[in-house]
């Protein structure tokens, strides 16, 4: 049985299609979502979980109350809990096989290290996890019998393509970016990105905190420092090219210098799918590339100079330790300066870089401790935000 944590975001709703296109292949244990009750609601009407969760106790109370008014029996209510206990009972319970993580942020941290110590097998879309906490959970991976198979598509296609031989034998992994909005744009004009600018990715349909992050690059900064835990990979084995046609997801080579590569359309169907029933692959509901049209391919170096945060990522993981927790909560107070306009676009990494060099590495040994330097690292971040913004305000 299948446990959805962020059920109502977008690779959620994309895992709820697979099931729905799949009927009695992934029977729904548990929905755990945050403040999107309409959406749960009708979740639960379709899916008809065993459990429900919601962020928190108003939103269980919303969900009750509007259970009461459907017309929904009884005796098909899901039970209900909240927050972090509820998201950890529905990741552990012993009904459940397989849980699929992506809750955006540290809130599904302790959820997922919990199914992972359960020995459950573990669909990841939640970067959080392995950024912030990857030496804790690649040693539950290692300890126990839980299968870690990832869902973003550049570490879902570095999965597939690593079948292809031995891990002894890889020399490099290569992953890529489609660049952003900003790939062919001045450095010079970077101050200027409006948060409006900077939301209209060209390829993908994202929330708002991982948009910002593939214009800033930050993402695939993270994506580096997961691909180390997830396939262990020193930083310098991986590789970051930039293919604004984001048809191509990753490419490993290996000693012999033959590249394998996975190619797909940007549907996140098939990784989510992939995940759910590795080693076998099933019909997948996604168009399919027509090999008879002409096409072009581009791969080109990113501009870490105009985008410093991904030299950054890969600083932050070479340093080891609570580094790579603090790079991710310092991103995110910044991108959210940004996106309330309080700060400009290329203060996000200066935010990033200050709350770095403030903040102590340390070597967390809990998910307490980790979730303690999280919250730590974003009051630093906080603080500088607000003295940038209040720079801006006094200057206007």
């Amino acid at each position: 049985m299948l446990t959805v944590l962020g059920s109502t975001g977008s690779i959620g709703v994309n895992t709820l299609d697979v099931v729905r296109r799949n009927p009695g292949r992934f029977p729904v244990y548990a929905l755990a979502a945050g403040n999107n009750i309409e959406r749960l609601f009708s979740q639960i009407l379709e899916f008809r979980p065993r459990v429900a969760v919601t962020g928190t106790q108003a939103g269980r109370e919303w969900l009750a109350a509007k259970l009461a008014e459907s017309s929904l029996p009884r005796s098909l209510w899901p039970d209900l809990g909240c927050g972090a206990a509820g998201r950890v009972a529905v990741s552990t319970a012993p009904e459940v096989t397989a849980v699929l993580s992506a809750i955006v942020g540290v809130a599904g941290l302790e959820a997922t290290y919990q199914a992972v110590r359960a020995g459950k097998r573990v669909a990841l879309a939640n970067k959080e996890v392995l950024v912030s906490g990857g030496a804790l959970v690649m040693e539950a991976v290692r300890a126990g019998t839980s299968e870690l198979i990832p869902v973003d598509s550049e570490h879902n296609g570095a999965h597939q393509c690593l079948r292809a031989g031995t891990r002894r034998d890889v020399t490099k992994l290569i992953l890529t970016a489609s660049g952003g909005p900003f790939r062919n744009t001045p450095r010079s004009e970077l101050a200027y990105v409006t948060p409006a600018m900077a939301l209209n990715h060209p390829t993908w349909k994202m929330g708002n905190r991982i948009t910002i992050d593939s214009a800033t690059l930050m993402n695939k900064g993270f994506e580096v420092i997961e691909a180390c835990w997830l396939f262990d990979f020193k930083p310098a084995e991986v590789e970051v090219v930039v293919h604004p046609q984001s048809s191509v997801h990753a490419l490993v080579e290996y000693n012999d210098g033959s590249v394998i590569a996975q190619v797909c359309t940007t549907d996140m169907r098939m990784p989510i799918q992939y995940a759910l029933t590795y080693p076998e692959r099933w019909p997948a509901p996604v168009p399919r590339m027509d090999w008879r049209q002409a096409r072009q391919w581009e791969f080109l170096p990113p501009d870490e100079e105009k985008f410093p945060l991904l030299r950054l990522a890969r600083q932050a993981q070479e340093a080891g330790g609570s580094a790579t927790c603090t790079l991710n909560a310092a991103d995110e107070v910044a991108v959210e300066a940004f996106l309330e306009e309080k700060i400009g676009f290329t203060a996000i990494h200066q935010v990033v870089e200050e709350t770095l060099s403030r903040m102590p590495n340390r070597q967390p040994a809990t998910i307490g401790d980790i979730l303690d330097l999280d919250l730590e690292s974003r009051r630093v971040a906080g603080e500088l935000a607000e003295a940038r913004a209040h720079r801006v305000a006094v200057r206007a």
